[in-house]
């Protein structure tokens, strides 16, 4: 009678990576290993599972019956070895797709953050023009019922602020003028208590905004910068416009 056919030497990659095969096994896998990409991912995707593979090979293998005084064990059956590392792959396999996507749903949010503060700046070096975002802010800037003003004679920098009391605080947008970058920005409420809150910050291009003399229309028009803090606008003292450096470049009393 012929004799059973060897098993396929892909199929041995679980035993393997239990420990379960004789020493000529053992040797004939790993000779074949060294040149398969397929059976070197499969040990792989098994690396840190040994403890539960080792667990599986404790029992005894489907359907058998162990003998009186014979140890519970026996070794699994290829197929329930290979059944484990299927499932060990495809669960190994739905989580890297479920990283895939959140790295993909943040990096497209690292890339939408950017395109919103340009859009909220509008103009700089690149010469193209506002974008909706610019006008809207701008737009809200009309609306907003209370303004106040402020230029620094020494950096030749103006500022003013729109604001409007909302439930949750107070709603601004900045209006800046005659700044020069390249600069990173931000704005800054100082309550009457002393509290500092940040509103915003954005970058400055080399042209920079509200210059009359400026090269570019965008950098000659003025810079529209959403914003809000919880402070209500009786609480706050004054704004500033602060470099990252810390230079303040405006103040504005409110």
């Amino acid at each position: 009678m012929q004799g059973s056919p060897a098993p396929n030497e892909h199929e041995t990659v679980g035993a393997y990576a239990l420990g379960i095969l004789d020493d000529a096994e053992a040797t004939a896998f790993e000779a074949h290993l060294a040149g398969c990409e397929w059976c070197a991912q499969q040990l792989d995707e098994l690396a840190g599972m040994e403890p539960m593979l080792a667990a599986l090979a404790d029992l005894p293998e489907s359907g058998s019956t162990p003998a009186l005084g014979e140890s519970l064990s026996a070794r699994p059956s290829p197929r329930l070895v290979e059944r484990l590392v299927d499932d060990v792959s495809e669960r190994r396999a739905q989580k890297r797709r479920k990283s895939f996507y959140m790295i993909a749903a943040a990096a497209a949010l690292i890339i939408a953050g950017p395109v919103g503060v340009m859009a909220a700046g509008s103009g700089g070096d690149s010469g193209q023009t506002a974008t909706p975002l610019a006008a809207g802010a701008k737009d809200t800037f009309a609306k907003l019922p209370d303004k106040v003003s402020g230029t620094d004679n020494a950096t030749g920098v103006s500022a003013t602020v729109a604001m409007g009391e909302k439930n949750w605080g107070t709603d601004t947008v900045l209006q800046l003028k005659g700044v020069k970058g390249p600069l990173k920005c931000s704005l800054v409420a100082v309550a009457k208590n002393g509290e500092r809150q940040t509103l915003g910050s954005w970058s400055v291009g080399k042209w920079g905004y509200g210059l009359p003399d400026a090269p570019t229309q965008e950098a000659k028009n003025p810079l529209y910068i959403g914003g809000g803090t919880a402070l209500k606008p009786n609480e706050i003292d004054h704004f500033e416009v602060m470099t990252f450096e810390g230079k303040k470049l405006v103040q504005v009393d409110a």
